[in-house]
């Protein structure tokens, strides 16, 4: 009996061992992680920050790494930790300081932000762009007034254009009207880049672009993407009725006057062009929870399929190829009814 009891004592003992020992290596792994998150960060916030030279954010963030091992691998001390949050505290507050602008030189196809005059149902838009493209880099500069009739809006087209297959892309939207003399109004919320900048998802975390709407004719916005950039593009038909366009319109419009007196940064994960569509739908009660083909929008057309803001009578695998805008379209050129060849070419998805 005396050994039975003994055994059991020594199990629990053992047992209480292991777990002890699992407990504390879990946190010096999260301990750890936090560390590297932290170091990690503050080294690619002053790499992207508004230093003035190169060589200076370089040599800052280096130092910055360097001062994170020390402190909190070498010395791991109270008097470390407090040095350090002292250091971090500070890149924060600078961090915080950064603001984002619309005094830059803009390349040349973001180099106008749009704006909005509403007059009760009667929209003049200014600052349109409709540019003729020879090359991705040779183009006639074209920006437009228009004025559009909200009570005309009859739809919304949702766009996905994809670069290289895979699970990012770019999306956008286009508001139909019921008159066939009035073009589809395209609107794409990109990030805008200075002249010569290269787009780079990790840099837009860390304040290097912001944000604009680019409102356009779907011969510029969709056409350059299928030509020029030889972009694979789809076309979606969503199931909004007319009254639900319209009121998705006015907050595109609201956004955009909101941005021409405050700029934003564009953000890769909080600031992009899915998650801005789907806050637009959420403000008409539309919107969905959080859903994770919302970062990765090379899915989010199905994602919309199975939410039902797209045609669901017939399988998602047969309405994705219909979608598929056939490049023959647009030929040498992007023809002025370029709007009207892809609707025709496009049937069969309830509209």
């Amino acid at each position: 009996m005396i050994f039975v009891v003994c055994m059991r004592f020594f199990s629990i003992a053992g047992a209480g061992r292991v777990w002890a020992n699992g407990r504390r290596r879990v946190l010096e792994a999260g301990s750890l992680m936090c560390r590297v998150i932290l170091v990690l960060w503050g080294a690619l916030a002053i790499y992207w920050s508004n230093l003035p030279w190169g060589w200076m954010r370089v040599l800052t963030a280096v130092g910055f790494v360097v001062l994170g091992f020390v402190l909190l691998w070498r010395v791991r001390s109270v008097k470390g930790w407090r040095i350090f949050a002292g250091v971090f505290v500070g890149l924060l507050i600078w961090w915080a300081s950064i603001r984002p602008t619309h005094d830059r030189v803009w390349k040349i196809e973001q180099g106008v932000l749009p704006r909005a005059v509403v007059e009760g149902d009667m929209v003049m838009l200014n600052g349109m762009r409709n540019f003729d493209y020879r090359t991705k880099s040779d183009f006639e500069v074209r920006y437009e007034e228009r004025v559009v009739d909200l009570a005309k809006i009859k739809a919304v087209d949702f766009f996905i254009s994809y670069w290289k297959p895979g699970p990012v892309a770019h999306t956008f939207v286009s508001f139909v009207f019921e008159d066939e003399d009035t073009p589809p109004v395209c609107v794409s919320i990109e990030a805008r880049l200075e002249n010569g900048e290269v787009y780079s998802a990790l840099a837009s975390c860390f304040k290097q672009a912001e944000l604009i709407y680019v409102v356009g004719e779907e011969r510029d916005i969709v056409g350059s993407r299928m030509g020029v950039r030889g972009e694979q593009v789809y076309r979606y038909r969503t199931r909004a009725t007319p009254e639900q366009a319209r009121r998705l319109f006015v907050t595109y419009l609201e956004s955009i006057n909101e941005l021409a007196d405050q700029p934003e940064f564009y953000h890769l994960l909080r600031n992009n062009c899915t998650v801005n569509i789907d806050r637009h739908a959420s403000r008409d009660g539309k919107g969905s929870p959080f859903d994770l083909r919302l970062l990765l929008n090379g899915y989010v057309d199905q994602f919309m399929y199975e939410k039902g803001v797209l045609d669901t009578s017939v399988p998602f695998e047969e309405l994705r190829r219909r979608a598929l805008i056939d490049d023959k379209v647009i030929s040498q050129e992007t023809p002025a009814d370029f709007s009207e060849r892809i609707r025709r070419e496009l049937e069969g998805q309830g509209e």
